[in-house]
């Protein structure tokens, strides 16, 4: 076979994933603060672009207009001087001259006399200005709808650890007891437990373990009650023991708290040596004790989540999905600013470069932001179409649902769709959701009719257990036959891991519990 060279000539596709397409696929699943923090820094690198203020689009005015503003307003002020017949002698004068001072005092609200006076009426009687000045002010809680912002006039926290050192000097007098309290301090966990050996402690203060665990001692009687206890049950002694309630009794029931978390009472009551009543009345007050004595000082920052869509009902009776406002970025592009730089001639081929570079991805990002817009509606739409019945009705019509239904349905990838719900939110008439809440598990019916969603069987599930009472507790075969006569085919162990997931017990523990529940009550 002879080698010889031959050109050929063929056609394929391939999808190419240039940085800019890698980068909006990331900003389809990017969270609003993600994509917040994301636009900033866009707007840091890139003089093009600007965000968009309440205002409108004044903020893509170049910046030289606010010196030719500037200077038209001096001129509007100095003409309008001159048609009055003053001039900067007869302004100058106003200041100096005994009879115009005090009438431009007043105007200007600068009578220092009235103010620094020993009679307090003139304070009092600017106090109505001061409220109007503040309420003119952004966020000012005006007359016109705008709310002040409630974050300002949140007091500051106070951690657990400032709250023990202000009791510290008071509890321990010597120097050395006050370094080895700080030191045990710095060593509490989030719950106010003392997770450390006190050994490891002293050999490293270089003090005798006696003298820590005499430390340790005081401190445990500080506020908050049961704080630095090193384990769940020496946390309930100390707190039974503050309230005198630390029996033989209750210090067996607080040894064994293993079988209370299993609801073995039976056993309780013969190693507590009481009798029911008894043990209902321990049970009662160990209720009330707190098993966290640190958790009421966490300083932990509570985020709200801001919804994507919101849906609200039409006049027609359909639903209106519309894009929170406050979740939509706003980037203008500075087209003034691009002008004013083109008509420069003495501006560089780099310069002119990385003007076009600027230009070229300032357009993609706005393009690709509008892309997302339109793709997070477009699902939205399909999904609020998809489950009508459930924000009409509730949550006991919720549909069975997948993302290869939506992606079908608005001729779209399941990736695209997987990216889109991925923690973006919307927020219904039936409360706040993310959009893979909309997304269930398909359970057949009994009857043949249409499927039932996991979630919605979920529901039934805890509301059937919710309303059970102590002498008709439901077991898990209970549970299965009640679904199967309402149509809903589910097997047994399904039906348990469903409970389990919920973090319901058993229908044995709930028996005990709510037996015990009844008990008290009735005392």
């Amino acid at each position: 076979m002879a080698l010889s060279a031959n050109l050929f000539l063929r056609q394929h596709q391939s999808l190419v994933m240039t940085p800019q397409l890698m980068q909006s696929i990331q900003l389809l699943q990017m969270t609003h603060l993600e994509l917040m923090s994301f636009i900033s820094q866009e707007v840091e690198k890139n003089p093009l672009l600007d965000m968009a203020t309440d205002e409108g689009e004044q903020a893509a005015e170049p910046r030289t207009n606010g010196g030719d503003e500037m200077s038209s307003a001096t001129q509007n002020e100095s003409s309008s001087g001159e048609e009055g017949g003053g001039s900067s002698a007869s302004l100058d004068s106003e200041w100096y001259e005994p009879g115009h001072g005090n009438s431009l005092n007043d105007r200007l609200d600068a009578n220092f006399d009235a103010a620094l006076s020993d009679e307090g009426t003139a304070i009092r009687a600017d106090a109505p200005e001061l409220l109007g000045q503040w309420k003119s002010m952004p966020g000012g809680g005006s007359e016109s709808g705008d709310s002040y912002d409630l974050d300002d006039f949140v007091a500051g926290q106070i951690s657990i650890r400032d709250h023990l050192n202000q009791q510290v000097p008071f509890a321990l007098a010597k120097p050395g007891d006050r370094l080895i309290a700080a030191v045990l301090t710095d060593h509490l966990d989030e719950a106010g437990y003392l997770r450390v050996d006190l050994c490891e402690i002293a050999a490293r203060l270089g003090e005798a373990p006696e003298r820590v665990s005499a430390v340790l001692e005081t401190l445990q009687g500080l506020d908050p009650p049961g704080i630095f206890a090193r384990s769940l049950s020496e946390c309930l002694s100390i707190q039974l023991s503050q309230r005198n309630r630390l029996d033989p009794a209750m210090q067996a029931l607080v040894d064994n708290l293993e079988l209370l978390a299993k609801r073995d009472f039976c056993s309780l009551k013969k190693l507590c040596g009481v009798d029911e009543e008894d043990l209902i009345d321990m049970l009662s007050e160990i209720r009330k004790l707190n098993p966290k004595p640190g958790s009421g000082f966490e300083n932990t920052i509570l985020e709200s989540v801001i919804p994507d869509i919101v849906v609200r009902p039409a006049p027609d009776g359909s639903w209106r999905v519309e894009l929170n406002s406050d979740a939509l970025p706003r980037i203008l592009i500075n087209q003034n600013y691009v002008t004013a730089v083109g008509k420069g001639s003495k501006a560089s081929d780099k310069d002119q470069a990385f003007l076009s570079e600027c230009l070229q991805n300032a357009s993609w990002l706005t393009r690709s932001l509008d892309q997302r817009a339109r793709t997070i509606v477009k699902v939205a739409s399909e999904i609020v179409r998809q489950q009508d019945a459930f924000l009409r009705y509730g949550v006991d019509h919720l549909r069975p649902l997948n993302l290869k239904t939506v992606a079908d349905a608005i001729k779209m990838h399941e990736s695209t769709v997987s990216r889109v719900t991925s923690n973006k939110y919307m927020l219904t008439p039936r409360g706040l959701f993310e959009l893979k809440y909309f997304f269930s598990v398909s359970i057949n019916s009994a009857e043949g009719g249409d499927n039932h969603s996991a979630e919605a069987v979920r529901h039934r599930i805890r509301t059937m257990i919710a309303q059970e009472s102590a002498d008709a507790v439901l077991s898990d075969d209970d549970i299965v036959h009640t679904l199967k006569s309402t149509g809903v085919d589910l097997a047994r162990r399904t039906v348990a891991k469903y409970r389990e997931a919920m973090n319901i017990p058993s229908s044995v523990q709930r028996r005990r519990e709510k037996r015990a529940m009844a008990k008290v009550a009735a005392i």
